[in-house]
């Protein structure tokens, strides 16, 4: 059994709010950052986009550093004592994604610990799986903390579709929405924080976690039916860690960032899985509000549901968090406010 973990605070930077609060009751109230950006569509129309509103116009990793420095110093704010003894795991595209942000993780690491005015722990490392890297950063979590290598560890996801080069690399691809494509995302940019410790039956706990590979992913070259093997065996993963049926869930947040595919996949999870009578299983997603944001889902979307618990209106207990790539990785997490 693995070390069970609590989220004690979040901190977010997004299209619809530049903190955690105003984000969350933004997504709630099904508000949208959606605007017309610098980038041209396919068109000649200008492109719709989730830019965040920041106080200057920040480029590359100096934006990105400022958006996660962001959100990482409100998670602080709740916890202050954790400063000086928090363990970063970033969380960033993948390595291989035309138009990331981030070319040296290593350089933003550094850039961020300035910002924040706290020097980098010694057991702070960089994920780079996009969307669902936040998942495998609760497992790297979990094991810094049963280690008792730090006391706290920061999870923060930081990324933004709204590069030049990311933008003709996906509208060459016809994976962009536009009028005359439905079948797309919205690019976004977001940051987004949580910090972590060992349980004390205080936040929001993680109860199970998976992660698995889909083979058929997303215009995968061989053209395999996509059967959403991936999903349910990550899905499964972490209700057997959780020791619940998948009808037990209370709701679930989704990384539905636009295009049918990820749509299916969910849905094709959950009807394998899913056995006998059970009731309305709400489903969120917050590509709804701010479009895709790569790396900082996992953290923005478990920051949604500590949000709703705290303030009480989740739509159940426990939440099952789950996001995926374009290469076929996917993660799965179940927190609950209590046991389950």
């Amino acid at each position: 059994m693995s070390t069970p973990i609590d989220i004690v605070s979040i901190g977010m930077a997004t299209a619809v709010g530049l903190d955690a609060p105003s984000a969350c009751a933004a997504m709630r109230a099904r508000l949208d950052g959606f605007q017309e950006t610098r980038f041209l569509g396919s068109g000649g129309d200008w492109l719709i986009g989730a830019p965040v509103p920041l106080p200057r116009n920040w480029i590359g990793e100096r934006r990105m550093a400022h958006l996660a420095a962001g959100a990482i110093c409100e998670a602080f704010e709740a916890v202050p004592e954790a400063r000086g003894q928090t363990a970063l795991i970033l969380c960033l595209a993948e390595e291989e994604r035309p138009g990331r942000p981030v070319r040296d993780g290593a350089r933003l690491l550094q850039r961020i610990a300035e910002i924040v005015e706290s020097p980098p722990h010694g057991r702070s490392r960089i994920v780079s799986h996009g969307r669902p890297s936040g998942h495998l950063a609760l497992e790297q979590a979990r094991r810094i903390l049963e280690a008792g290598e730090a006391p706290y560890v920061m999870i923060a996801g930081v990324d933004s579709y709204l590069t030049a080069e990311a933008i003709a690399y996906y509208l060459a691809n016809a994976r962009l929405l536009a009028p005359s494509n439905p079948n797309g995302f919205i690019p976004g940019e977001a940051a987004a924080a949580l910090l972590c410790m060992r349980s004390q039956n205080s936040g929001l706990r993680l109860f199970g976690l998976g992660l698995a590979r889909e083979q058929a992913f997303i215009y995968n070259a061989e053209d395999r039916p996509l059967r959403g093997d991936g999903m349910t065996s990550a899905y499964r993963a972490a209700l057997q860690e959780t020791g619940i049926e998948m009808s037990r869930l209370g709701y679930r947040i989704s990384d539905l960032i636009g295009e049918q595919y990820w749509f299916k996949q969910s849905a094709l999870a959950s009807l394998r899985l899913v056995r006998g009578a059970h009731g309305f299983q709400d489903i969120w997603s917050p590509a709804e509000s701010i479009g895709n944001i790569g790396a900082a889902v996992v953290p923005l979307m478990i920051g949604m549901a500590f949000t709703a618990a705290s303030k009480g209106y989740a739509a159940g207990d426990p939440v099952l968090v789950d996001a995926s790539n374009d290469a076929g990785a996917c993660g799965a997490a179940i927190l609950a406010a209590r046991s389950v």
